[in-house]
């Protein structure tokens, strides 16, 4: 009987608390989130995003540009090219396709 209080006691603690014992309340999304332009719409439910990044060069101190580019899963074809989105990191979904389109503006 004393185990079926305590049971009833843990299941009243996350009803008062709104969260479960364990799990941080604030769980950060899994891999990078980066921001790119879309460059290609030419394949199904994949894109191709190019995203910048700045780098200083060590000796001269100068600020570059460097592109990369990342084949992206696009369920849909919702994206077009020119869009600015967001991309997030996930599983392997082919050999070059590791991103998921996340948001597009």
């Amino acid at each position: 009987m004393d185990t079926n209080n305590t049971t009833a006691q843990n299941a009243s603690n996350t009803e008062t608390n709104g969260r479960i014992p364990g799990v941080p309340e604030a769980v950060a999304p899994k891999g990078r989130v980066l921001r790119g332009k879309v460059v290609s719409t030419k394949m199904q439910d994949t894109i191709t995003v190019a995203v910048e990044r700045y780098t200083k060069h060590p000796k001269y101190k100068k600020y570059l540009r460097r592109t990369k580019k990342f084949l992206v899963h696009d369920a849909g074809n919702t994206a077009k090219e020119g869009d600015v989105v967001d991309i997030r990191e996930t599983r392997p979904l082919s050999k070059r396709k590791h991103f998921e389109l996340v948001s597009s503006k």
